[in-house]
């Protein structure tokens, strides 16, 4: 199904493509009809040298009205990075003004691979338009995962997150959250030294055993334990009746809430990834006290400890 853009969105987004505002990339008649050529229109007419906003416009709204999605390929590709060659201040200008032009629409530009999306939002202004937690993943999965193949699979698992939060689909996203969560934890507790055992065998535990034997090992602080207690939650989620039961089902507020959580336990297992275990019990201060040493009676000279401190070393005869 194409887009479908109000009129007022195709005139803004005619302005862009031209480029009369600094620092917006100017582009003359001749360079926008090679502009919508490289968005993959067929059939660009030449430039006839009516104002060039007033043509670009009119061939947006004329490419809509016949049905095409040649409206939305020429956004795109206002929003693709290989439209700017050597030409980085431009490019961020025309993001900017893109997304503040298209938020008012129920749109905004996503990442899916690296290159531009179209996706839903919330219409209004962009300053009141809810982004993705801005809760930095200070680390790469490669600093908490060193098996190779699986650090791909959980960041696959982080990246298809991202689309679903991006798209609306906050059950799968929150779902993805929790597995990814699950496996680094579990990977965590299969390689690094510990500090106390396992509660039981490593195929038997779920989520709450791994966050409980992470914590005990000091790999993550409390305020993540606590906080993934409702990535937990959520997760669980994947079982229809669950969410029957709950009477819940994950919205946008939900994933804002537990996406920070899942960065600060990721940044948390980075930190501690080469750090040694945590003594389990604290060691008794060495002491000369009567009972300050359990192992003082072990240490305590006798006869033939004395003859070899003696100069000479060697015992003598009869002692």
């Amino acid at each position: 199904m194409n887009e479908i853009f109000d009129d007022s969105t195709l005139t803004e987004i005619a302005h862009l493509i031209c480029g009369d505002e600094t620092p917006l990339l100017y582009r003359k008649g001749y360079e926008i009809a090679a502009f919508f050529q490289r968005a993959g229109w067929d059939d660009v007419p030449e430039y006839d040298g009516t104002p060039r906003h007033k043509w670009a416009r009119e061939l947006l709204k004329e490419r809509q009205e016949d049905g095409t999605d040649d409206a939305e390929r020429a956004i795109l590709r206002l929003a693709n990075r290989l439209e700017y060659y050597n030409q980085q201040q431009e490019y961020h200008a025309t993001l900017k003004r893109l997304n503040e032009i298209l938020v008012l629409d129920g749109r905004r530009i996503g990442k899916d691979g690296g290159l531009p999306v179209l996706v839903r939002c919330e219409a209004g202004f962009e300053g009141e338009v809810r982004q993705l937690p801005r809760v930095e993943l200070k680390v790469s999965v490669t600093e908490v995962v060193s098996d190779p193949e699986l650090a791909a699979t959980v960041q696959l698992r982080l990246d298809e997150a991202h689309i679903c939060y991006e798209h609306g689909a906050y059950t799968s996203a929150v779902i993805m959250l929790g597995s990814l969560l699950e496996g680094v934890l579990a990977h965590a507790a299969q390689v690094r030294a510990t500090r106390v055992r396992m509660p039981k065998p490593l195929r038997s535990m779920g989520l709450n055993d791994f966050l409980d034997f992470a914590y005990e090992n000091k790999w993550i602080e409390h305020d993540a334990k606590l906080g993934s207690e409702l990535v937990r939650h959520c997760r669980n989620l994947v079982h229809p009746l669950a969410e029957k039961r709950t009477g819940h089902s994950p919205n946008r507020d939900t994933l804002d809430m537990c996406w920070p959580v899942v960065n600060a336990t990721l940044n948390d297992l980075a930190a501690t990834a080469a750090a040694p275990p945590a003594p389990a019990f604290p060691r008794a201060p060495a002491g000369r006290g009567r009972g300050s040493n359990p192992n003082a009676a072990a240490q305590r000279p006798t006869p033939a400890s004395v003859a070899r401190r003696r100069p000479g070393g060697g015992t003598k005869a009869g002692t």
